[in-house]
């Protein structure tokens, strides 16, 4: 899949759009809308699905040195009006202050990070390795796109990676879109070990 074809996919679900003007008008610095949302639209337009079906909810990363809870929480409420006129969920993280909370939520250490996309390279899944910069046109995809394109779901090779976290949330998907191919959670090791081989 082109980089191209996956923004034109994305840009079909008229709330990427109203969250990339919100982004705008606000200038968050180092926006990206990331993760499941961008997935499952292009999953939903390959599939000829509602554009938005089985979408839970929509991340935006952005990265700001401001590390205080208010700052992040004044984007958060900025951002209930556009969330409450497109009837969807916002996720909104600043990522430069992730590693003040993730050890205390999830009991595991958490990096400081130095960019917005740092934050992307962590996630669960490769197919969810993916932003779509705040000019709606550059695309942030370290796995590439042919695992979305080809409705693969493997996991991402990282210290913090959750085994049942990544079992619960591929069953998830798999009830939405039955055509995904699940790969085998394994452990981080083994995952390590194989990735060579990865095709």
């Amino acid at each position: 899949m082109m980089a191209a074809d996956f923004v034109a996919a994305a840009l079909r679900n008229p709330v990427h759009d109203a969250l990339l003007e919100r982004i705008s008008e606000l200038q968050l610095p180092d926006a990206w809308i990331v993760a499941g949302c961008l997935t499952q639209t292009v999953w939903n337009a390959l599939s000829d699905r509602q554009i938005d079906y089985g979408i839970d909810d929509y991340d935006i990363f952005y990265f700001d040195a401001d590390l205080s809870w208010d700052a992040e929480n004044r984007v958060i409420n900025d951002f209930r009006a556009c969330a409450d006129r497109v009837d969807a969920r916002v996720e909104i993280r600043n990522q430069a202050r992730v590693h003040l909370w993730y050890p205390e939520k999830h009991g595991k250490p958490y990096p400081a990070l130095s960019n917005a996309t740092n934050g992307i390279d962590r996630f669960l899944t490769r197919c969810t390795q993916i932003g779509l910069s705040s000019n709606g046109r550059d695309v942030y995809a370290p796995e590439g796109l042919d695992d979305i394109r080809d409705f693969v779901v493997r996991p991402n090779r990282t210290p913090n990676f959750s085994p049942d976290a990544y079992r619960r949330k591929s069953a998830r998907w798999q009830a939405l879109w039955p055509e995904l191919r699940i790969m085998p959670a394994g452990t981080y090791s083994d995952l390590h070990e194989r990735s060579a081989n990865d095709v």
